[in-house]
């Protein structure tokens, strides 16, 4: 049995809202949502499209993004239980397709409205063709509230802080990338009226990638509730909460790599088997999902706590040595000014690799060595930066994430 699988164009969320209750109830087509720019090339199923990333909903800016590679032709039908395709990349940048059930996405609504404490009303503060932000109209849906939408353009705390003070549910939440928490920290700082405002949300999800440690700190110590989320398009959003599976999720870890169980695992990957094989497979009656993550998962008086250390791919080899370049960006990030930089890996004559850090804000003549002690210390010498390389803004996708492949396109022009 299949059915029919339709482009949405990701631009009004109440549009999207319509569309994912329909798909969700089987009474409409299957939905794939899309970037404005994406979608008015390639509306129809069927048709062939290279992944171009404009403006967003609320999210962070995007600037100097990379097209990623052309993707094979959209099928015009889904199998029946197929409710939500939603565009990913990995790391190469090849599009993935991840296929999810409307079962999966709503025991992924159900997981967090239980760890919320129950049904609320959200800000929508991210771009709906991502996870996270369709995430929030299902968990709206769920819970029968009207989501309030952030303005498109780049994400602004006043704005946010307004918006969190029209909501009227006993229970409010919102869902944003460490970049968005940034923003936010830095202003309620400084502003005692957003900071009021922003300690009204019960919650306050932040995920899509590490949150760095000093920025988690600043956020609570303002009196913020942040809780930080793990999880993919792959396990319909977060399946983890500030370390502790939610839900029906499980979490283990097979030769170093952490993979995770449950009902909210998507069904594979559109049009690809070979890939939803590698990375979906059944152990002793149960289905698990290799995240390509390093971690570890141990048991306590808290019940089970699920620890990342950073991509497995992440890696370079410098001076013979393996360093994972995760551990030298979090190393970084400790430090007063570099709480948004990142780390990436750069060809070098003497180390064949080297990890180099890539920042917007500016920075002290000493500040290479500082870092480089620390990072020598903390994870060793190979892994110590060779440089700082300061750009107007870092590069980042339309979901708020750094786009690394435009970081390292614009290193090749940074002398």
């Amino acid at each position: 049995m299949t059915r029919r699988l339709e482009v949405v164009p990701a631009v009004d969320p109440a549009e999207m809202s319509v569309a994912v209750r329909a798909a969700l109830s089987g009474t409409g087509p299957a939905i794939l949502p899309r970037e404005v720019k994406q979608a008015s090339r390639a509306r129809h199923a069927g048709s062939t499209f290279g992944a171009d990333r404009g403006a967003d909903s609320g999210a962070p800016a995007q600037t100097g993004a990379l097209a990623l590679p052309t993707a094979p032709p959209l099928p015009t039908e889904v199998v029946k239980n197929v409710a939500l395709v939603v565009e990913t990349s990995g790391s190469s940048g090849l599009p993935k397709r991840v296929a999810l059930s409307a079962d999966a996405l709503l025991a992924s609504a159900g997981a967090t409205e239980s760890e919320l404490g129950g049904p609320g009303q959200w800000v929508l503060a991210l771009p709906t063709h991502y996870i996270a932000g369709m995430q929030v109209l299902i968990r709206s849906i769920v819970a029968a509230t009207r989501p309030l939408v952030m303005p498109p353009g780049s994400f602004g705390a006043r704005a946010f802080a307004e918006l969190v003070d029209e909501l009227t549910a006993e229970l409010t939440f919102s869902s944003i990338v460490p970049a968005q928490l940034a923003r936010l920290v830095d202003a309620a700082e400084s502003d005692t009226g957003i900071r009021a405002s922003l300690r009204r949300l019960d919650a306050l999800l932040i995920g899509g990638q590490a949150v760095p440690a000093a920025l988690f700190t600043r956020a609570t110590d303002l009196g913020l509730k942040v809780k930080r989320t793990y999880g993919s398009s792959e396990t319909s959003g977060g399946c983890v909460y500030d370390g502790h599976p939610i839900g029906q999720a499980v979490a283990r870890t097979t030769a170093g790599e952490l993979e995770l169980s449950g009902p909210m695992l998507a069904e594979g990957y559109l049009g690809d088997e070979e890939l939803t094989a590698r990375k979906f497979y059944s152990d002793a009656g149960r289905r698990w999902y290799r995240t390509d993550d390093g971690g570890e998962v141990t048991s306590g008086p808290a019940g089970i706590q699920v620890s990342v250390s950073g991509r497995l791919d992440n890696v370079i080899i410098s001076g013979g040595i393996k360093v994972a370049l995760d551990r030298v960006e979090r190393v970084v990030q400790s430090f007063e000014g570099f709480q948004t930089a990142i780390v990436v890996s750069q060809p070098s004559e003497k180390w064949g690799q080297t990890s180099v850090v890539v920042t917007s804000g500016p920075f002290g003549e000493g500040s290479l060595a500082l870092l480089q002690a620390a990072v020598t210390d903390a994870v060793g010498r190979p892994a110590a930066p060779s440089r700082i390389v300061l750009l107007d803004a870092v590069p980042t996708l339309s979901s708020g994430k750094p786009d690394r492949m435009a970081v390292a396109r614009a290193l090749g022009h940074v002398a």
